[in-house]
């Protein structure tokens, strides 16, 4: 990386990150791409690994972001089957419940068109019979009927190193484990960096003409170096994973909280069963985010309220995981998962590209996004020719091909 000058140097080696170098690769422009630790190590790993249009975004009136994130869907099922796969869910409705059912049936009316009428197949509304026959776990008291829609499920660390993968094999330099200590700020802009390789010791100073910052939850600490104001509120989405036997559903669900109506998610995964997510205001720090009892609580008593047969306890619990999202803050007080996930990108001081909020879904979009700002700046310093798009949309990621031809 400090043999020569390079084009851009990304920090973060999260779903954003690793996008970034892909797009700048396949544009052939000098990319690196570092990260502290592992790859997908924050909240790229920590995610309720799904790639959705955002049934619940309806809510908020956020029909943009539905249609991004559905025509996201759509590409991903496309480049990277291997690793995004069609998941039917079950929404069943109770009497009672914060969503009636004829706001349930419109908003997949309205999902579905959003999505063009290209999703894996359209909803089927459900009767109560219906319902009980498929998912004989579920409550049957004060259901009145539901629906089966359809998302996608994915592999949410493989996506993130697929992306690196491909990033490298098309000339990015990719190095995790590289810490980035110092940005160098030569007359008012951006023309360096010291890397130290976290298991060595080893520095390395390079020259950059471009950075992206993509750290996630980390980038408010990174852009306050360079005298940026905070712009995330940071909440907490955990996950408890059970044995799948306890409940035994054979599709994923979407339900509404008995606790408190949010809506969250009861997925299969293989013989296990993961539950979430909570969405929360929290002061931990991304180095230091762990599930708290309160949180577990939260869950098992959301997922016996649907499953009562259940009686799911602490003891059942195999696995648990907890990240932070990093959301625009608004100034807005309302619920942490009435937050807009819209992305934004920020520049300043000249040379330092900073990508906040965003959500998984749509992480394809946002890395062309950055990378057309990163093209902006170039051609400001040098006046340059650099290829308008890339075919991330088009090309398959690794292992792909081994879906749809055999290996």
């Amino acid at each position: 990386m400090s043999a020569a000058p390079l084009d851009v140097l990304i920090i973060g080696g999260g779903i954003t990150g690793a996008g970034v170098a892909r797009d700048a690769a396949m544009r052939r422009l000098r990319a690196a791409l570092v990260d502290a630790g592992d790859f997908a190590s924050g909240t790229s790993g920590h995610s309720s690994r799904l790639i959705h249009g955002g049934l619940r975004y309806l809510e908020l009136g956020d029909w943009r972001l539905v249609f991004e994130a559905s025509r996201e869907r759509r590409i991903l099922l496309s480049i990277a089957p291997h690793l995004v796969r069609p998941r039917s869910f079950l929404f069943p409705i109770y009497r009672g419940a914060r969503v009636p059912l004829w706001k349930l049936k419109a908003g997949l009316w309205l999902y579905d068109a959003l999505a063009m009428f290209r999703n894996v197949r359209r909803h089927q509304a459900l009767s109560k019979k219906e319902l009980l026959r498929d998912e004989p776990g579920l409550r049957d008291t004060g259901l009145v009927g539901g629906a089966r829609y359809y998302d996608a499920q994915c592999d949410d660390a493989r996506l993130t190193l697929a992306n690196a993968r491909d990033a490298h094999r098309r000339g990015a330099l990719v190095a995790n484990y590289v810490r980035v200590d110092h940005l160098d700020v030569v007359d008012g802009r951006v023309r360096g960096a010291k890397l130290v390789d976290v298991e060595t010791g080893q520095v390395s100073q390079v020259t950059v003409n471009t950075v992206v910052n993509a750290t996630g939850p980390w980038s408010d600490g990174l852009r306050a170096a360079h005298g940026g104001a905070p712009l995330l509120r940071a909440t907490k989405g955990t996950h408890v994973v059970v044995p799948r036997g306890r409940l035994g559903n054979t599709e994923a669900i979407t339900l509404t909280s008995a606790v408190d109506g949010r809506v969250m998610f009861v997925i299969p995964w293989g013989n296990l069963t993961y539950i979430g997510t909570t969405d929360t205001d929290t002061q931990e720090t991304p180095d230091n985010i762990r599930p708290t009892a309160e949180d577990v609580v939260y869950l098992l008593r959301s997922a016996n309220a649907i499953f009562p047969r259940a009686r799911l306890g602490p003891r059942d619990i195999v696995s648990a995981w907890s990240g932070l999202r990093p959301l625009l803050t608004s100034g807005d007080p309302r619920h942490p998962s009435n937050v807009s996930r819209e992305h934004k990108i920020v520049r300043g001081p000249p040379g330092l590209l900073s990508v906040v909020g965003g959500k998984l879904t749509t992480y394809r979009s946002m890395a062309a996004e950055v990378v057309d700002a990163v093209v902006q700046e170039l051609r400001g310093l040098d006046g340059r020719a650099v290829p308008q798009t890339a075919r991330t949309d088009r090309d398959p990621l690794p292992g792909a091909r081994c879906v749809t031809s055999g290996c």
